[in-house]
């Protein structure tokens, strides 16, 4: 994703240079049939690309937020996603105790928080067309990976091992059975979240509707230097690029945020993320002990003289 707040025009304009350069040779030409051939007037009433133009503006809008809303949903989700791997790996900490060192509550915690960690680059990869495997293995154990790869669906297959280390857990009394149960609800908001990114990625955006919008917009540019010629002549050409870019800048907008997991500049940046989540679980299982209670200062107290 694009995390500038200074974007380049040659990546802004890059989008529409295609489109750019057949409007300026469409409407030099037209510039020149008009001013150098001897033919009946060949423009048209401003009003029509005007009505034209109205009508387009508004479902370029519609358009527009409604590909936002999908955008924003995706973030969305992956927020509270960060909000329940912090909740898993808390619950984790402090529902059990160490007794020593290396120990089997020790290990339990390690492979619940760094499975975790797996499962956030996972389903960002997968959602992304990408092999949802690729890199755990610096997460999970060869085990787990054997175990992982006979699944379609891998992040599944990480909280079902979640799901496998907390009934263990609660067998062996390392939690108890309320200690359990919100666990699993935490497992279960992972799952919810797993399911609304896969809701929008699989969801496609109607694609009949953009093809109309596509063909009134062409339709719209194509008509716009027949209004112009009559009344700015070969300055018609720039005005025509400005307001035609401005038109495709949009509709190219809307078709980028409309697909949040499409891994292009403009996607929820998942990526980045896990990362931050990953720095966070690391911190939180490497801080393990509570830090030193800071000593109370009993020499600075003031006494009220009634």
């Amino acid at each position: 994703m694009l995390l500038q707040k200074n974007i380049p025009l040659r990546y802004i304009f890059g989008k529409i240079r295609n489109e750019i350069i057949f409007i300026l040779l469409y409407t030099t030409g037209i510039a020149l049939f008009h001013a150098f051939f001897e033919f009946a007037p060949i423009s048209i009433p401003l009003a029509v690309p005007a009505i034209l133009g109205t009508v387009i503006s508004l479902l370029l809008g519609f358009r527009s937020n409604q590909a936002y809303d999908r955008w924003w949903e995706a973030r969305h989700v992956w927020g509270a996603i960060v909000n329940d791997s912090r909740t898993l790996s808390r619950q984790v900490l402090t529902y059990t105790d160490v007794l020593y060192p290396g120990d089997e509550v020790q290990r339990f915690r390690e492979k619940m928080i760094r499975r975790q960690i797996a499962w956030n680059y996972s389903l960002g990869q997968s959602l992304r067309g990408m092999s949802a495997t690729r890199g755990l293995e610096k997460y999970i154990s060869e085990k787990e990976m054997q175990f992982i790869s006979h699944y379609d669906n891998v992040p599944t297959a990480l909280l079902e091992l979640h799901g496998r280390n907390l009934k263990e857990a609660l067998e062996e009394g390392y939690i108890n059975r309320y200690q359990h149960v919100e666990m699993d609800r935490t497992l279960t908001r992972l799952c919810d979240a797993m399911g609304k990114c896969e809701r929008i990625k699989n969801t496609v955006f109607p694609a009949t509707y953009s093809l109309y919008i596509h063909f009134s917009l062409l339709l719209f540019i194509c008509l716009l230097p027949f209004s112009l010629i009559e009344y700015f002549g070969f300055f018609e050409i720039p005005m025509v690029m400005a307001v035609s870019a401005c038109f495709l800048l949009i509709e190219k907008m809307a078709i980028h945020l409309q697909d949040p997991f499409e891994n292009k500049p403009t996607d929820t940046p998942m990526t980045t993320i896990a990362k931050n989540i990953e720095k966070n679980l690391r911190q939180m299982l490497r801080d393990q002990q509570m830090p030193e209670p800071v000593p109370q200062d009993n020499s600075k107290k003031l006494y009220y003289i009634l």
